[in-house]
């Protein structure tokens, strides 16, 4: 059976370095992360500060492979090069994000019905490139025609990996993964695949694994965040941990210190730890009223005050339930 790989999805103002260094520290099971995109711009000078997160500097933790959102091939290359530059081997070109003030700009999803256009757009990038590229994408913009009509061109081109996400531009992250369609798509392509959606739970990942014994990697988003414990159990087939709520409160505390040190004034520290709690919360039942006080919270004394009354009773709770 070969080794399990697991890559941490790339989640816009969440996965940062940040969050994927403290994440290494505290909970590991990852073999690498895909970043978040970063737009290329048309006659854009490359600043350190437009490709902060990606400086090998920030990244000593955990492998990274860097992603692109573009249309454009030139500014991609341009974009690219200096990625490979730094000394990364390959970059991924985003062929997924679903949203529309994305996708209606004919980038992420919203390529995938132009078909020759991907074409036009590999023919000149890939000769250019210092390094490998991969493509990550759904099934299509509005349905799953766009990746059938597109894997028999992208087998001809040599790409590292195809991660697929099995729902449409459309469907965002609502409604359910079109598994039978990933089935397919994984018999059409050459490439090595990377599965990614909703691997909740060990038993999705056996559920899955089981079924698409061919696939080569496997992508988790959202619920690395809600379920930080989730990778390493499925990698060492490990049981629940005895000090999750600790070690989730060590992990916030580390994540709350590192933005701390990053932003400029307290709101930004915030509004980016309150935008976590949408995904903490889900690894918790019947706290909707405690999560809400913690992102009513404005002032960062009280926002650490309640949260640490929010895992101490946590703890008290499990505690008295395993008694």
């Amino acid at each position: 059976m070969s080794p399990i790989r697991l890559y941490m999805a790339p989640m816009k103002g969440f996965t940062d370095h940040l969050f994927r260094s403290a994440f290494a520290e505290h909970f590991g099971g990852f073999d690498l992360a895909v970043a978040p995109f970063i737009p290329t711009k048309q006659g854009y000078r490359i600043k350190k500060k437009y490709v902060k997160d990606l400086l090998p500097e920030n990244n000593t933790r955990m492998q990274v492979i860097p992603q692109i959102l573009s249309k454009t091939a030139g500014d991609f290359i341009v974009l690219a090069n200096y990625l490979y530059d730094l000394g990364y081997n390959t970059v991924n070109w985003n062929l997924g994000c679903p949203y529309p003030m994305v996708a209606n700009k004919q980038r992420g999803s919203g390529m995938l019905p132009h078909t020759d256009l991907i074409q036009a757009f590999l023919d000149r990038v890939l000769p250019e490139l210092h390094g490998t590229l991969s493509i990550k994408m759904r099934l299509g913009w509005k349905d799953n025609s766009d990746i059938f009509r597109l894997l028999p061109l992208i087998d001809t081109y040599p790409l590292s990996e195809i991660i697929i996400h099995p729902r449409t531009g459309l469907q965002r992250y609502e409604g359910v993964v079109d598994l039978d369609a990933f089935e397919a798509c994984l018999a059409m392509s050459h490439h090595p695949v990377v599965y990614n959606g909703d691997i909740r739970t060990v038993d999705d990942f056996k559920r899955l694994s089981q079924r698409f014994d061919g696939v080569y990697a496997w992508m988790i988003g959202r619920w690395c965040i809600a379920d930080p414990f989730l990778p390493g159990r499925i990698t060492t087939s490990g049981n629940e941990a005895p000090d999750k709520i600790l070690r989730m409160q060590q992990f916030h505390e580390a994540l709350f210190t590192a933005y701390s040190q990053v932003f400029k004034g307290p709101s930004h520290v915030m509004d980016k730890m309150k935008g976590l709690w949408r995904y903490f919360s889900l690894a918790f039942k019947d706290c909707k009223k405690s999560v809400k006080k913690i992102t009513k919270t404005r002032q960062p004394d009280k926002y650490l005050e309640r949260v640490n009354m929010f895992f101490e009773t946590e703890a008290q709770l499990r505690k008295s339930i395993n008694q």
